[in-house]
């Protein structure tokens, strides 16, 4: 189908007219943004990136860049990295949680054209605050869902004070977003002290995405809730790539293991390993890795596959937004699984209007 010009908000852009709901990119609400730098004015790695982008919170300039992609595009919100777990004690991560659950429900209160829904975010290092707030921000606020990182300050997600938060989420029927956390402080070899060359982002966050999905695999909690909904950002980390080792490497899980009886693992499990990592969702943000994109959706196959940008994390504004659309219109499918991916999944999770 060709692609066709469409002129929105006094802007051209060439790609085809279809709703598209990025549901992976990233925004501080203006008061969350002032304590955040108060709390933790030096904060390294993602703290020091994250400082460093203007679009993160300004609001005009949001709106300019998304200008560019028409009336159809619309963007879920949620806080990026660094956690807010990792910035502050248990008492103070749970006030910068309601201060950010607060200011993204007043955008998509006061911007619903632009913004339809928000990702409420959690402070993971106070397991009860994770609870109310998440009730709180899903009840009263209106919340999509939550946004939790791959470890908890180095501790997995199935820490068994956590294993509450995949309770309550099964219950609502909502998902939980998992972004990935690593930070320069985690070395790439036992020799050194520190990663270099941000090796620790580059190539630590997808190992850090596809660890979080395998001990949530592993932990069998797609057994205890069998429609349980996770996002996993940047098309699933590792996953899709390393199929075969996820497949069959995994299906003699315990031959390799010298210390622990793996093996009754796979006992307890319902279903092959890999069965269970495609019920993971993942989205697009591959800053435009076509083949990449390919391989993802293959993996976990149109149903399960969200459009997502990572914006503002691009060298210039707008660019994974341009060759994230591009490549989802070059995908070898129908009109209608596209319409899936751009919109419609993210829309059928978020219980959101269809049109």
């Amino acid at each position: 189908m060709p692609q066709t010009s469409h002129f929105t908000r006094g802007i051209m852009y060439h790609a085809r007219i279809m709703r598209k709901l990025d549901a992976f990119n990233h925004f501080f609400p203006a008061r969350y943004y002032q304590e955040m730098v108060k709390t933790a004015p030096d904060h390294k790695d993602m703290g020091k990136r994250t400082r460093s982008l203007p679009l993160l919170h300004d609001l005009e300039g949001r709106f300019r860049v998304m200008d560019e992609f028409g009336d159809d595009y619309q963007q879920i919100l949620s806080l990026p990295s660094p956690p807010i777990e990792a910035m502050a004690g248990p008492r103070d991560a749970a006030l910068l949680a309601r201060i950010a659950n607060d200011g993204l429900a007043d955008l998509v209160q006061r911007h619903p054209d632009r913004f339809p829904a928000f990702v409420a975010s959690l402070p993971m290092n106070d397991p009860d605050a994770v609870i109310s707030e998440a009730r709180r921000a899903i009840d009263d606020l209106g919340a999509g869902g939550v946004q939790v990182f791959s470890n908890v300050n180095g501790a997995p997600l199935t820490s068994p004070e956590l294993l509450p938060l995949f309770d309550l989420m099964a219950g609502y029927d909502r998902p939980i977003w998992i972004h990935p956390a690593r930070g320069a402080d985690v070395a790439d070899y036992r020799t050194e002290t520190a990663s270099q060359f941000e090796i620790w982002w580059t190539l630590g966050w997808p190992y850090e995405t596809s660890v979080a999905m395998a001990r949530i695999v592993f932990a069998g909690l797609f057994d205890t809730h069998p429609h349980l909904k996770i996002i996993t950002h940047h098309m699933g980390g590792m996953i899709p790539y390393f199929e075969g080792r996820v497949g069959h490497g995994w299906d003699q899980l315990g031959t390799r293991s010298s210390d622990v009886d793996n093996t009754a693992v796979l006992q307890r499990l319902k279903r092959r390993p890999l069965d269970y990592f495609r019920l993971f969702y993942a989205d697009t943000a591959l800053f435009g890795a076509a083949a990449g994109t390919a391989c993802g959706l293959s993996f976990f196959g149109v149903d399960r596959v969200l459009f997502a940008s990572d914006t503002p994390f691009e060298p210039t504004p707008g660019l994974y937004i341009r060759e994230t659309i591009d490549i989802v219109d070059r995908l070898p499918i129908d009109d209608e699984a596209r319409a899936r991916i751009y919109a419609g999944n993210v829309a059928q999770l978020l219980k959101l209007p269809a049109y």
